[in-house]
């Protein structure tokens, strides 16, 4: 692992330069990552308000709190989800760069696309899957096992519409190159 900027990609990611639908998409899922991480941030304060609130309450008064611990959860998981893409358009998740600084430039430009190709077959697999547990759960009229019994569709949902735009971000980064759009 390594720290530092990192020759393989750009310190901010800004969306592609160019006119085709590649660039396009890219730059429509930018302002939409954006509106989302907005959202997501606003989640998890909540999440943490829900939290603490739980924990006072308790302690403070012996209340019950048989619904702020879903709660909490499931603003996770949307949070968590629904801002995959945006962590992978800033190519922000963890990743062991051995090889970055061995390669040369356009042998990482492979590497990457490689790596791109690969990550994207398995969360196309994981989207087919979470929308087929949404679905699921939906139709089935599936709730938690709590006494407040909030639908299970409402956290698959999220997975499966963060993991639908993580595929549409990585599609886009796979397209890119070939489309003669660059990242600026």
């Amino acid at each position: 692992m390594s720290h530092g900027p990192l020759p393989d990609r750009d310190d901010q990611a800004t969306p592609a330069a160019g006119t085709g639908p590649a660039a396009a998409i890219d730059r429509g899922l930018a302002i939409l990552n954006s509106i989302i991480v907005v959202l997501a941030a606003i989640a998890l304060v909540a999440a943490c308000a829900i939290l603490s609130y739980s924990v006072l309450s308790r302690a403070l008064f012996k209340a019950a709190n048989y619904w702020q611990d879903e709660a909490a959860v499931f603003l996770l998981v949307g949070a968590t989800f629904m801002t995959a893409a945006y962590v992978q358009q800033n190519r922000g998740h963890i990743g062991i760069e051995a090889f970055v600084g061995l390669l040369s430039p356009l042998a990482n430009r492979i590497r990457l696309w490689l790596v791109d190709a690969a990550t994207f077959l398995f969360c196309a697999f994981f989207t087919w899957k979470s929308w087929t547990l949404a679905h699921e759960a939906y139709v089935d009229g599936q709730v938690s096992n709590s006494m407040w019994s909030p639908p299970l569709a409402i956290p698959y949902s999220l997975m499966a519409l963060g993991m639908s735009l993580l595929c549409v971000q990585i599609l886009v980064q796979l397209a890119l190159p070939f489309a003669g759009a660059r990242r600026s």
